[in-house]
């Protein structure tokens, strides 16, 4: 049986080098019968348009399109892959018991942390909720400084006592990881008026985003910070990361109103497609650019979808 076995293996090993040389063949033949293609250099411009990613709401739409090159996309895609591998693994040691409490996983909306860091200056603001690991990676972090701190380990981001839900980074102005739902807006509004309070007047100001989730978005505390932002014309971005799902309730069964960029009463919205780093680069650049010059408070709704659950716990 074991030798029955054995030439079974090296059977199907000689039939998959077989079939490895006659892909390789196949794959040498057609591209010699394809015309000779230009190839792209790094650093040449292309013009990406994506239609219909973006809804307003007493403003008015970006241009639905992004100047880039291909070394920009290669590092968005760095960027995006890093995050989802880093959350994968968080899954695995979760499971396997080396990470501990809390864990909520950012693996699907990658594509709002990495195209939000690209929109934002250095000076701005950013604080978000407990689903904070892959911000505070593209805030500033590192992979070890993320998995170490889940891990409680002493050279984590913030020396092991924080854990999932409380990442933290002054110097590249990430200002966490909230573990209270929604508590994080409030205290995203008081770095908006900071930002404004030390900034000259009639100069551009730094902008502050408070990222929240659907699942938030009809507290009261939210209520009252869109309502001091308006009043005092704060350069504040609340950005809600509308995954479709509070824990495991669907927006329309938790949500009287499903369009969250409308929520502002008063304040300018924009919807945009979440799951296109391009289109939140670009959105979030229309974005910035008017709450900086001191129109105001804007809302942004980011539709997206996330790959686990709501937390591993």
């Amino acid at each position: 049986a074991f030798r029955s076995a054995a030439a079974c293996i090296a059977l199907a090993a000689r039939g998959c080098e077989c079939f490895s040389r006659m892909l390789r063949t196949a794959l040498r033949r057609a591209a010699a019968a394809r015309p000779h293609a230009r190839s792209l250099s790094a650093e040449a411009s292309i013009t990406v348009e994506f239609p219909g990613a973006y809804t307003a709401y007493l403003s008015e739409e970006p241009a639905a399109a992004a100047e880039t090159t291909k070394a920009e996309l290669l590092e968005y895609f760095k960027t995006m892959y890093t995050m989802r591998r880093m959350e994968i693994t968080c899954d695995n040691e979760y499971k396997a018991r080396t990470i501990r409490g809390f864990c909520h996983l950012y693996d699907g909306q990658e594509a709002i942390g990495t195209g939000v860091q690209a929109a934002l200056s250095p000076e701005d603001s950013w604080i978000t909720s407990y689903r904070c690991h892959c911000i505070a990676l593209a805030r500033g972090g590192t992979v070890e400084g993320v998995l170490a701190e889940l891990m409680g380990q002493s050279h984590g981001q913030t020396g092991g006592k924080g854990g999932s839900m409380h990442f933290y980074n002054k110097e590249h102005n990430f200002f966490g990881g909230q573990g209270i739902v929604g508590a994080q807006v409030p205290v995203g509004t008081g770095l908006a008026f900071a930002n404004k309070y030390k900034t000259p007047l009639g100069e551009p100001m730094p902008v502050a985003i408070g990222c929240y989730g659907d699942g938030a978005a009809n507290q009261g505390q939210i209520w009252e910070s869109m309502n001091m932002a308006a009043l005092w014309k704060l350069p504040m971005i609340f950005c809600i990361e509308n995954n479709q799902y509070g824990m495991g309730t669907s927006i329309s069964r938790s949500s009287c109103n499903n369009d969250y960029y409308t929520m502002g009463n008063v304040i300018p919205g924009l919807k945009m497609d979440g799951m296109n780093v391009l289109s939140v680069r670009e959105g979030m650049k229309h974005v910035r650019d008017y709450v900086s010059q001191g129109n105001g408070p804007m809302v942004v709704e980011m539709s997206t979808y996330r790959y686990h659950g709501h937390s591993m716990s």
